[in-house]
């Protein structure tokens, strides 16, 4: 039997769970993240350096690269702002992507509709209609759960595959652009269905303002209501919460349907703004993301904002990948798994503490000294 010249370190439960591994978790995930991307760059064939220089400085390096950051940020800075409201409560909406999907879908149809009047009425009934889509679709998860006590984490993630190809049968079918060409698209939005860009010489619109102006707005609810108070208690111990009174169903409800309306609005706000149409590729994966986004910015809206950018300078990093280096666009999806892989990790350093324990000498090795002897 071979047997190690020293021993691996086990985990010990600590007394109390760490403050300082609560906030210093997603750093060393970061960390190992970009050590491992390091090295996948090397077996690439890739200098190192060069490699993580591409993938995270150089999309920002000037002041259109920022504007496009912030552009990607904005839809899983909402999703995932709802999604700490979720989270918050214990309950795990993994949905934001379909909720997404249908208030682009929804949000088309209508500003489809209205888009030949002029004002800015046309492009509120867009953004109305995809927010109130995605309110609705997440509505399904919540009375299934409530009702039937359905677990929401399977409702929620087989609804997001029927968004998707709703949104594929519509782009393909009633949507679709007669004079498109036989392209899976749908015709291209006037400018009163358009979010106005903010930043001249950019796409950046005013769907960033959205977001940051949800993420205030969610902040103070967590923070200075009552019903924020409740969302908590809720999330910590359900059983308390419903003997101190409180009504977790209409918590459940208010916090699945809050985080579809985010999410449906930024799905609106992606077609209405940097898209302009309708397409079938209207997200990379901003509502899967936002679920890393949610965690690694530690359910706090100042952490979930500086996580939403991290993540969008991922996929302009895998874009900018693809470009410069030749390598595969799915490259950055891999840093997004490895940077939830290593969260997830360092996430049990809150709780545990490596201990090296000195390895007991054996009866054997015991015998061996004294003959030595």
């Amino acid at each position: 039997m071979i047997t190690l010249p020293f021993s691996l370190p086990q985990l010990e439960r600590r007394q109390q769970d760490s403050n300082l591994f609560r906030y210093l978790s997603p750093v060393l995930a970061i960390a190992l993240t970009l050590l491992s991307g390091a090295l996948i760059f090397l077996w690439q064939g890739q200098d190192p350096v060069e490699g993580l220089y591409t993938f995270f400085i150089l999309p920002i390096n000037d002041s259109y690269g920022l504007a496009e950051l912030c552009i990607k940020a904005a839809p899983m800075l909402l999703c995932a702002t709802g999604l700490a409201l979720c989270f918050r409560a214990n309950i795990w909406n993994i949905g934001a992507e379909g909720q997404l999907l249908m208030g682009a879908l929804f949000g088309s149809w209508a500003a489809l509709q209205v888009m030949d009047n002029e004002g800015t009425w046309p492009l509120a009934v867009a953004l109305f209609s995809g927010s109130v889509a995605g309110l609705l679709w997440a509505g399904i998860p919540a009375v299934l759960r409530n009702h039937f006590n359905t677990n929401e984490i399977l409702t929620t993630i087989m609804l997001n595959y029927v968004a998707l190809n709703l949104l594929l049968w519509a782009v393909h079918g009633p949507l679709k652009d007669p004079d498109g060409f036989n392209f899976p698209e749908s015709a291209l939005f006037e400018a009163s269905v358009t979010l106005p860009v903010i930043l001249e010489g950019t796409r950046l619109h005013i769907g960033a303002l959205f977001a940051l102006l949800a993420v205030s707005v969610v902040w103070v609810l967590l923070s200075r209501t009552f019903i924020g108070f409740q969302l908590k208690v809720i999330g910590m111990d359900a059983s308390a919460g419903r003997f101190a009174g409180y009504k977790e169903k209409a918590l459940v409800y208010f916090a699945l349907l809050t985080c579809g309306t985010l999410a449906g609005l930024a799905g609106a706000s992606e077609v209405t703004g940097p898209i302009g149409q309708l397409v079938p590729s209207v997200s990379p994966g901003y509502g899967y993301a936002a679920i890393i986004v949610a965690f690694l910015g530690r359910l706090h809206p100042v952490g979930i904002v500086l996580a939403s950018l991290l993540m969008a300078l991922v996929y302009m990093g895998g874009e900018m990948g693809q470009i410069n280096l030749g390598l595969p666009l799915a490259l950055g999806s891999l840093f997004q798994g490895m940077l939830l892989f290593y969260l997830l990790m360092s996430d049990v350093l809150i709780s545990y503490r490596l201990v090296w324990k000195k390895r007991p000498q054996t009866n054997t090795q015991h015998s061996a000294v004294q003959e030595g002897v």
